[in-house]
């Protein structure tokens, strides 16, 4: 009423304000909570598969590169076979050298030492055994004659086989006229192990250079390997491995030049002697 006391709005009873939840605008309110669940969930989803598509692009497109270079990973392994087939064609082509008898009587001294960090070339005999009979077995498989380093050693003088390993002529050919050997060969091997940077192991190098003379230090034949590989703490059993693997090169290649170039030296000998 005018005048009076101001009406006061009387509140809705409690049933009433939570009926809009309670009945027909709780559909309304559940259907909005679903839609934000669902379109979070869209997200999610899309942005796994761009992540996915991300991580995969590269990997499709070194695949097709690759593909389209017509590379195979097999390739690797199939370099590896052709090279050693190359190899085993090369050494049988060099032992397949017709070879006159009268060569394969001659006698052949073989000497083989070390050269050591210093520079300094260690010639004990005894201590190569296993390098020297790495070469010397196969050169008598091969139908040639060679000394043991037994036989050499009882009848050369230490001396005289540093002085030969060092290339020195006339020890040479003082050596050779006791032993009744027509041809020298003297084979260096040198080792140097490093330690590898980034594994904890040895890396060790390991250089084979053969030179076959004359009794009179005509040159024959030289023959040379230089190869790398990983060793544990046994280096010298591993360079003793790695002269097995190059001894079979090596020694071919020193058997073609003796059939080849030896034989008309000694008939040139001859013909000087007449």
């Amino acid at each position: 009423m005018p005048g009076g006391p101001p009406s006061r709005l009387r509140a809705a009873p409690r049933h009433v304000r939570s009926l809009w939840i309670f009945v027909s605008r709780w559909a309304n309110l559940a259907g909005f909570g679903t839609q934000e669940t669902d379109l979070a969930s869209a997200v999610s989803t899309l942005r796994s598969r761009l992540l996915l598509l991300l991580l995969a692009t590269p990997s499709v497109l070194a695949s097709a590169a690759l593909h389209a270079q017509g590379f195979k990973f097999s390739q690797p392994e199939v370099a590896d076979q052709q090279e050693e087939a190359a190899r085993a064609r090369r050494i049988a082509d060099q032992l397949s050298t017709p070879c006159r008898a009268e060569l394969r009587n001659k006698k052949i001294m073989v000497m083989i030492g070390e050269i050591q960090s210093n520079g300094v070339i260690a010639a004990q005999q005894q201590n190569y055994g296993p390098h020297f009979e790495a070469i010397n077995a196969r050169l008598r498989a091969l139908g040639l004659r060679t000394y043991t380093p037994e036989e050499i050693r009882r009848q050369i003088a230490q001396a005289e086989i540093d002085a030969v390993l060092r290339n020195d002529p006339d020890a040479a050919l003082a050596a050779s006229k006791r032993l009744g050997a027509s041809f020298v060969l003297r084979g260096l091997i040198s080792s140097t192990a490093t330690g590898n940077p980034l594994m904890a192991v040895n890396q060790v190098s390991v250089t084979m250079g053969f030179r076959l003379t004359g009794s009179d230090g005509r040159h024959i034949s030289e023959a040379s390997a230089q190869t790398a590989s990983y060793a544990g703490a046994d280096v010298q059993r591993m360079a003793l491995t790695l002269v097995n693997e190059n001894a079979d090169e090596v020694v071919a290649r020193l058997y073609a030049d003796y059939c080849r170039n030896a034989a008309p030296a000694a008939r040139g000998g001859t013909a000087s002697k007449r």
